[in-house]
């Protein structure tokens, strides 16, 4: 264990574990750092609080991946992988889903969501301009940001009933149609 990410992924990992076992809002820093076999000063040279490493376990093993996906423009296929991440950790997801309050989990999803797409997006644009001046990067990321944690968090705190190939369909859809669009098929169905 030489560099920052083994130790960081060290620390997710010891996380990770003790949340199957203990509410989130239980466990402990030294909870974590003795499930790591670390000292509990490591800890706080990698993270802030237990919430930065839900943060960064979203970021790393949910955003991250679909990075590569969007680059190249494929859209559906990265929302296909954020949610088969998601499944392969269910239980994991599930039990944070039950975190409320000042840090709950909607929170910490809506914020490393809206991040990564705020970084997302910034890049893609550069220094290209909205059409209107009201309309900026940020405000972008926060429509966007919204919606997928609100499938993200809703399709979670339903026991993921359906697919991940299911869900990003659906999800898809919505994303694709305008309001119109979608009332004017529902008419036609």
């Amino acid at each position: 264990m030489n560099t920052k990410t083994d130790v960081d992924k060290l620390l997710m990992n010891s996380f990770k574990k003790l949340v199957m076992t203990i509410p989130v809002e239980k466990i402990t820093i030294k909870e974590i750092t003795d499930e790591a076999g670390v000292i509990r000063p490591t800890f706080y040279n990698h993270f802030q609080d237990k919430y930065e490493v839900i943060e960064r376990i979203i970021s790393e093993e949910i955003l991250l991946p679909v990075k590569p996906l969007l680059d190249n423009e494929m859209v559906q296929e990265a929302i296909l992988l954020v949610f088969t991440n998601i499944l392969k950790e269910k239980d994991f997801y599930c039990r944070l889903s039950g975190m409320e309050g000042q840090n709950s989990f909607a929170s910490i999803v809506k914020s490393s969501v809206r991040q990564w797409i705020y970084t997302f997006i910034s890049e893609k644009v550069g220094t290209k301009k909205f059409k209107s001046a009201w309309l900026t990067p940020g405000r972008v990321a926060d429509y966007y940001a919204q919606s997928m944690s609100f499938v993200v968090l809703e399709w979670i705190a339903s026991g993921m009933p359906i697919s991940p190939g299911e869900v990003a369909e659906i999800y898809h859809y919505i994303l694709t149609r305008s309001m119109d669009d979608i009332l004017q098929e529902l008419e036609e169905a």
